[in-house]
């Protein structure tokens, strides 16, 4: 594999092939890239969530124990 690059030219090497790589495999490439930012971004809004459910209960659970010491 090495002999069949040595012989050919930069421009090959460096935009050809990578070119025809990305037509070949663009459509799985864009398929792994869109999974990986919609998995980011539920699993930054379950942090949000549950983040937010901790503020809540702890704002509730504060004011009625300060309020039951009455």
């Amino acid at each position: 594999m090495r002999e069949i690059f040595a012989g050919l030219p930069w421009w090959v090497k460096w935009v050809a092939v990578p070119v025809i790589a990305l037509v070949v495999f663009g459509g799985l490439i864009a398929t792994v890239v869109g999974f990986v930012i919609g998995l980011l971004f539920k699993a930054l809004v379950f942090v949000a969530l549950v983040g937010g459910l901790i503020y809540i209960v702890r704002k509730f659970t504060a004011g009625s124990s300060s309020r039951s010491d009455w």
